[in-house]
């Protein structure tokens, strides 16, 4: 099957060195593409029929075998053969071999360019959904646990030291309206990945009347890329943009999983979790380590990495299309699962934590009232400034004493006493609405 190539032609051949260099690890991420292959093939040649340039009949056999073909990859029996070089060409390969000649009719008026641009897109456009989910998900149990413990104080840091009360009601609400912002960020790259390149070719357009605004329609994209120099510039861009989304939401998780690294540990002793979702020690038998938080904690720093690597790559490429976009793959399809998985295990780890009652009762907290104590004189008319001395002063001595049960009331919107969920949960509702 070393003849197997879109391109190839009797007169030329390739060594076996620059085909192996050249095809690298396309074939394994090329199987993830099969099924928006199949799908781009579909609209495309509805549509090369409704401009006559295929048959009526070729078009129900070749939709019929294409349908198969879909089923199989759904099924999970899709490979890429040896010596068929690409996703497109196995494809082509099945339908040909099933239903002879008109199988090699599919490809007027397209090239591989545009071919594997429509194949990402849709790929993208799918996993980005899918990416939103899981942060939908998360963002639930966020703010459930945020109700759930809103009673629960936890001491407030700043530069690392102790700062002010907090409470696991404002911690974990925190993290939810981060989330917010983050689909804010996966929403513009969804937007950038709905637009469709087909019918650009190979970068120049087609002498053949091709409908794009036809294929745009039949693949569900929200608009198309007009112009096919730009369908084919936008390769890499694309990627980079979600990248950043991506890189956006990991950015969140990383943060997250560095807090519970710190409030598991025995100084701060915060929360802890069931032994079956930690890790013990080969020789301290005490040992409960947070290794779930540690690895999710490393591999969104990694992904954080992703735009810079993708920006690398496509920085210094002038218009046109180059092979050097057919890493962009290996650089960014692993980073989305990653990205899955990590909320995912986020959020089966939350949903398990076990938060430590009567936190603030440790005498080493009891500076965390320093400001309410201020707040309190301010109240009784002393001026900001000479309550904050007089304070000041008390703790110096040694003697400044205050009983926060009693006098710790927050209520001002997006305080102890007053989350803001309802406004989070409705910001979140129109960033998803993003998602059409």
């Amino acid at each position: 099957m070393s003849g197997n190539k879109l391109w190839s032609k009797e007169s030329t051949s390739t060594s076996a060195l620059i085909e192996t260099f050249t095809v690298g690890r396309d074939k394994e991420f090329d199987v993830l593409l099969a099924e928006y292959d199949v799908l781009g093939s579909l609209a495309h040649t509805e549509m090369l029929a409704s401009v006559g340039l295929l048959s009526k009949e070729d078009m129900v056999s070749i939709h019929r075998e294409l349908n198969n073909i879909l089923a199989e990859i759904r099924a999970g029996g899709f490979v890429i053969e040896e010596g068929i070089e690409d996703v497109h060409s196995q494809v082509e390969y099945l339908l040909t071999k099933r239903i002879g000649e008109a199988g090699k009719k599919i490809h007027s008026g397209r090239s591989r360019n545009d071919q594997v641009a429509v194949d990402i897109k849709l790929y993208l456009r799918a996993q980005v959904q899918a990416v939103k989910e899981e942060v939908k998900e998360l963002f639930e149990l966020l703010v459930r646990s945020s109700e759930q413990y809103k009673d629960k104080l936890l001491p407030g840091y700043t530069h690392l030291q102790i700062a002010m009360p907090s409470s696991f009601g404002l911690w974990f609400g925190a993290y939810a309206e981060s989330l917010v912002d983050d689909l804010e960020v996966l929403a513009a790259a969804w937007k950038v990945a709905d637009k469709n390149p087909l019918g650009s070719g190979a970068g120049y357009g087609s002498s053949f009347p091709l409908e794009r605004e036809m294929t745009t329609r039949l693949m569900g994209f929200g608009t198309l890329n007009y112009n096919s120099v730009y369908a084919q510039m936008s390769r890499g861009k694309t990627e980079k943009i979600v990248a950043m989304g991506l890189a956006t939401v990991a950015a969140t998780l990383s943060r997250l999983a560095m807090d519970c690294c710190l409030y598991i540990n025995q100084n701060f002793g915060f929360i802890s979790f069931p032994s079956e979702l930690t890790t013990g020690s080969s020789i301290m038998p005490h040992k409960k380590n947070p290794d779930v938080f540690e690895l999710i904690r490393a591999k969104c720093n990694r992904i954080q990495a992703t735009p810079n690597e993708l920006t690398l790559l496509i920085n210094n490429l002038p218009s046109g299309y180059h092979r050097d976009l057919q890493l962009t793959k290996e650089i960014l399809f692993p980073a989305i699962e990653e990205v899955k998985a990590c909320l995912q295990m986020t959020r089966l780890m939350l949903s398990n934590i076990q938060i430590k009652d009567g936190i603030l009762e440790d005498e080493k907290y009891k500076y965390l009232f320093s400001v309410e104590a201020v707040n309190e004189l301010v109240n009784k008319g002393v001026s900001f400034r000479e309550a904050y001395r007089q304070v000041g002063n008390e703790i110096e001595k040694g003697e400044f004493n205050f009983d926060y049960k009693k006098q710790l009331h927050h209520t001002h919107l997006g305080s102890l006493g007053n989350l803001g969920n309802e406004g989070i949960r409705a910001e979140m509702e129109k960033v998803l609405g993003k998602f059409a």
